[in-house]
């Protein structure tokens, strides 16, 4: 069933924390941070390379119980602490993008943008996902599995949450 959210081929999700937005967007902009909080539960966060600069990129890879996943964001705007925009892939361990490991439908590339806001000491945070450079059956699989990349992300900012509320 298409809703707002997949009209467009976006994802949309909004969720507020109990902590300063310099705080939140600090979890999402250093390295150090991150290996305690993104990705799927259970994953052992390496980074292989940071550099949070426009064109600056964040690769990474995950161990898990379902194997290795290797990941290449591509930062392209940075606005402390308001938001943060990139493009995040699938890469093989050369840094080439590939194919999502569990969807080989999934679009190659998606374009993030972060927006962190602060009222009375808690943040919301929107994010807003779209595909880039897809063929329209990627976009057609992306909307359609909208639903589990939200419950995805939902297990991910849980993990921010309780992050950053031991920070706090």
């Amino acid at each position: 069933m298409m809703n707002e959210k997949t009209a467009n081929h976006e994802l949309v999700i909004t969720r507020i924390f109990e902590a300063p937005r310099e705080l939140v967007f600090q979890a999402f902009t250093d390295a150090e941070h991150l290996k305690h909080w993104w990705g799927p539960e259970g994953a052992v966060l390496h980074v292989v390379e940071f550099d949070l600069s426009p064109g600056g990129s964040f690769r990474y890879y995950t161990e898990s119980e379902e194997g290795v996943m290797w990941v290449r964001i591509a930062y392209q705007e940075i606005a402390p602490p308001e938001r943060l925009v990139f493009v995040n892939s699938f890469s093989d361990e050369a840094w080439n993008l590939i194919r999502a490991p569990f969807w080989q439908e999934y679009p190659l590339e998606i374009r993030n943008v972060f927006i962190f806001e602060e009222e009375n000491g808690r943040t919301t945070l929107t994010m807003k996902s779209t595909p880039v450079n897809a063929a329209a059956a990627d976009l057609a699989f992306f909307s359609s599995v909208i639903p589990d990349v939200e419950e995805g992300f939902g297990g991910t900012f849980e993990r921010l949450a309780a992050y950053v509320a031991k920070l706090g």
